[in-house]
């Protein structure tokens, strides 16, 4: 068997192939084109197992070389630099490492989502860069009228009618900040239509369609919060325990021991940041929705953290889509049981 370590860059990828016994047995750099790498994979001996880190460049890479290798592993970046640390560090260097860390089964191995899934999450994410601007927009309106000292009603600024009416009838509204006014309305209204556009297309997916209907059962989760579970998590297969779905949603904090002292940090940055956020602000409708998560809730609130009870149940939410997802059939209450919530 082969190992061939890459490390992947934007213009081109540094690469070294190693045999079992660790002797090398072939490096150098290639172009990052799929004309380049067809060429490049003719020439390697066989059978043979690539790994590569992972970074912005990984997924079509990792699509175009997986029929052209036994295996294809993507690494972990944070805890890879952690084993392949060095005074001297270089791309021909990283790419031995990653070699010697391939055959020696000490590769720190990421998931990696199917093509589909993956594609569909970047539809999704674009989604969530959509929602941004719209906020940002909102709030360059409010801002520009606040810097010239116009009255308006904030509950209402960013409803149609009311939003016509301001520019129309109010003499406050300068002549220099209407077409910016405008320019942000027109913003706000193009990124609803495109987010609405790509919502709906990803809930009639037919991949995902059976799949959401499931999840949405759950108390507390819509249709943004199913699709995110079913693109971020991929294949709940992967967690072998609830304890692990909950510290890859961030919803956890770090521990760091030493003797015996013990220190809990607040949440931890290692984490989906997409899934953490989107259970979350879930987790603050779910409790009117449901006796046992308001249960939960309110057991967690008296002990004196709001923060803290909505993170206990969007913990609870995480062991319900879990569970979901697993058995693949409907959520059913507590109640539904004939036991008390």
């Amino acid at each position: 068997m082969y190992y061939i370590g890459l490390d992947v860059h934007k213009k081109t990828i540094s690469y070294c192939v190693k045999d079992a016994s660790g002797q090398v047995h072939r490096e150098g750099t290639i172009g990052a084109t799929r004309n380049e790498l067809d060429c490049w994979v003719r020439t390697l001996p066989q059978p043979r197992i690539m790994a590569m880190e992972a970074t912005i460049f990984t997924g079509w890479i990792y699509d175009h070389l997986l029929p052209h290798a036994e295996q294809v592993k993507v690494a972990h970046p944070l805890m890879l630099r952690a084993i392949a640390a060095a005074k001297k560090k270089n791309d021909r260097i990283d790419a031995g490492k990653i070699a010697d860390c391939l055959r020696c089964d000490f590769l720190p191995e990421c998931h990696m989502a199917s093509t589909e899934i993956r594609d569909r999450r970047r539809t999704l994410r674009y989604r969530h860069l959509l929602v941004r601007q719209m906020v940002q927009m909102k709030n360059r309106i409010s801002g520009l009228l606040m810097e010239t000292g116009v009255s308006h009603n904030k509950q209402r600024l960013h409803k149609v009618g009311y939003f016509g009416e301001l520019l129309s009838n109010h003499q406050e509204v300068q002549e220099n900040i209407r077409p910016l006014l405008r320019l942000s309305r027109e913003t706000i209204v193009r990124c609803q239509r495109t987010e609405y556009a790509l919502v709906s297309s990803l809930q009639r997916d037919p991949l995902l369609a059976e799949r959401l209907k499931r999840l949405r059962t759950v108390p507390g989760v819509g249709p943004i919060t199913a699709l995110t579970w079913a693109l971020e998590v991929g294949d709940v297969a992967r967690f072998r325990s609830v304890k692990q779905a909950i510290s890859y949603c961030g919803l956890c904090g770090e521990e760091k021991s030493s003797a015996d002292k013990v220190l809990r940090t607040p949440l931890s940055k290692q984490r989906n940041k997409y899934i953490q956020r989107v259970l979350v602000e879930a987790a603050k409708l779910a409790p009117r929705q449901n006796h046992e998560l308001a249960l939960i809730h309110e057991r967690e609130k008296q002990k004196g953290n709001r923060n803290r009870a909505t993170l206990a149940v969007a913990r609870k939410m995480v062991a319900y889509l879990l569970a979901v997802d697993r058995r693949e059939r409907e959520f059913v209450p507590a109640e539904g049981h004939g036991t008390a919530a």
